[in-house]
């Protein structure tokens, strides 16, 4: 078994400047030594970055009251902090779990429990409201409303399922019921959602794909989901996949507008289905592979959302059934990764700021410690 998974990582081709998401202002490029999985080394390695990006998550919670986590440096953080830290915040309770902290355990327990309290107070408890169970800000733009929405639950789902038996565990039953609700009385004819908190015509993939994994985890979690819902979601999910393997952002769309992370969002979307194999899957991890490839000869097929394209890939390619496509991709990606996490513990996003940055790239070092309910295999 060892030889055969040796030679595909030393003959495998690499992977490009865009698969790999460096910052502009990432140190120069270095000869990096191939670290194979089990190593010692490459554990010690990923566990001490790991460490430092929550470390650096927790020193700037601790900048706020309200237990929020600012979004950090970024093009559009400054513009986007009223709104942003919804998802940010989510994002960061979702790194603290998954390194095996939880509701007043670990060493950013305390910092657990405020993102989640940030999280509940943004949530809608009243019963006349038409916004009932949504969580979220006044005043945010309605691009990101329900992407947001997706994430905070995602993140209540996975604390109510460490601590369900808390104080704070009855009122996140209470929001999460609430969420579900809401998540459900929206699906749009299609079996999609769209970025308003409310039924419409549009819909889109990556909305989508958010508030199915937040319906799993909150099922898995105990709270009662509408199956119905949940299989016309996947219904909708599987539908986007074009006659390439890739998934595209919208039914009816065109190769131009297929992407490798909505094909691994999509692929992990299936996972959750319990569809671990089968052609569409193999087609969809082919087309992966194939525009991965494709940006060694031209910079234009260069990732558009890097982060959140290696959010998905981890998951896709860790949770697949044929481990080589994790060793293959994770011996590159993961050192590259970490030359690329600044002296601070930070990684840096031009785009949406560090926090973002560095809550994502924390819940890719700990995806094989599989401690948070939506990793494990």
């Amino acid at each position: 078994m060892f030889q055969p998974i040796l030679l595909t990582l030393l003959l495998a081709p690499p992977l490009s400047e865009g698969d790999l998401q460096r910052p502009k202002n990432a140190p120069a490029e270095r000869s990096e030594p191939l670290v194979l999985p089990g190593d010692s080394s490459r554990e010690m390695a990923l566990q001490t970055s790991l460490e430092r990006g929550l470390g650096w998550l927790a020193q700037n919670q601790a900048l706020r009251a309200d237990g929020s986590i600012p979004t950090g440096p970024g093009r559009r953080s400054q513009k986007a902090e009223h709104y942003a830290p919804v998802a940010v915040t989510a994002l960061g309770a979702l790194a603290y779990m998954s390194a095996g902290n939880a509701d007043g355990r670990g060493p950013y327990g305390e910092s657990v429990a405020r993102a989640i309290d940030y999280l509940l107070s943004l949530s809608d408890q009243s019963p006349n409201s038409d916004r009932n169970g949504f969580i979220g800000r006044s005043g945010a733009p309605e691009a990101v409303l329900m992407h947001s929405h997706g994430l905070a639950t995602l993140a209540l789902a996975q604390a109510f399922a460490s601590s369900p038996n808390t104080p704070r565990g009855a009122r996140l039953r209470k929001a999460l019921e609430a969420s579900v609700h809401l998540i459900e009385r929206t699906q749009g004819v299609e079996g999609g959602w769209s970025y308003p908190p409310k039924r419409v015509h549009h819909h889109e993939g990556s909305v989508t794909i958010c508030l199915v994994q937040a319906l799993r985890a909150a099922r898995n979690a105990g709270v009662l989901v509408d199956s119905k819902v949940i299989e016309r979601a996947v219904d909708y999910v599987g539908r986007l996949q074009i006659e390439n393997g890739s998934f595209v952002y919208q039914l009816g769309d065109g190769a131009d507008r297929a992407s490798v992370a909505l094909t691994a969002a999509a692929v992990s979307t299936l996972y959750a289905a319990g569809q671990y194999a089968g052609p569409q899957i193999q087609s969809a991890l082919d087309a992966i592979w194939r525009d991965l490839n494709k940006r060694e000869e031209s910079p234009e097929f260069a990732a558009r959302f890097p982060f959140y394209e290696r959010l998905y890939l981890v998951q896709a390619f860790y949770q697949s059934v044929d481990r080589n496509h994790f060793e293959r991709w994770s011996a590159r990606a993961y050192p590259r990764l970490l030359a690329d996490q600044d002296s601070t513990g930070a990684w840096t996003d031009d785009r949406y700021g560090s926090a973002y940055a560095t809550a994502i790239n924390c819940l890719v070092l700990s995806m094989e410690q599989e401690l948070l309910p939506i990793f494990q295999r």
